[in-house]
């Protein structure tokens, strides 16, 4: 997004806020959420923007087929359990390792499944997006102590936090 939008730097924030949110746009250029339309005025408070670079954003992404043909497609990844886990019984594990490793998500999941843990979400930030982008991991119950140095032994994982269950 950043080399189509280098010269468009307000425009660059709608842009990220729609990816974030997975907001899209119709071929009229409204926003929506679903089948939720946003409001321009909504979409300019959330991103920090004027709300016409807000219309001016949705002008430019409906001009570029490239751009077009993405952003009349986004969808919401859904609902996060991340600020619900304790009142759930979850527990919540943010892991942090390089990105573009392969494999990263096979190695924790293998490890939550040798101590018969459930994985109810997994969240993984964009690297685009994000500076320092993390795989949030909500799982069933408490992790065991085993479970956890098995985690810290990974050598792609380069660290991780907890929010436990109460």
């Amino acid at each position: 997004m950043e080399k189509w939008f280098s010269r468009r730097k307000a425009g660059l924030s709608v842009v990220r806020l729609m990816v974030e949110y997975g907001i899209r746009i119709d071929e009229s250029g409204r926003y929506y959420v679903g089948d939720v339309e946003l409001t321009d005025n909504a979409i300019a408070r959330a991103a920090g923007v004027d709300r016409r670079v807000v219309r001016e954003t949705a002008k430019f992404l409906l001009s570029n087929p490239e751009l077009k043909s993405i952003f009349l497609k986004l969808k919401p990844a859904g609902p996060s359990l991340v600020d619900v886990a304790p009142q759930l019984g979850f527990t919540v594990i943010k892991l942090y390792a390089d990105p573009h490793s392969p494999g990263i998500i096979a190695s924790v999941s293998s490890i939550l499944a040798k101590y018969g843990l459930v994985i109810r979400q997994a969240l993984a930030d964009d690297p685009d997006l994000y500076p320092n982008p993390a795989l949030t991991i909500v799982v069933e119950g408490k992790i065991p102590a085993q479970a956890l140095e098995k985690l810290q032994g990974l050598k792609c994982i380069r660290s991780f936090s907890i929010i436990t269950s109460p």
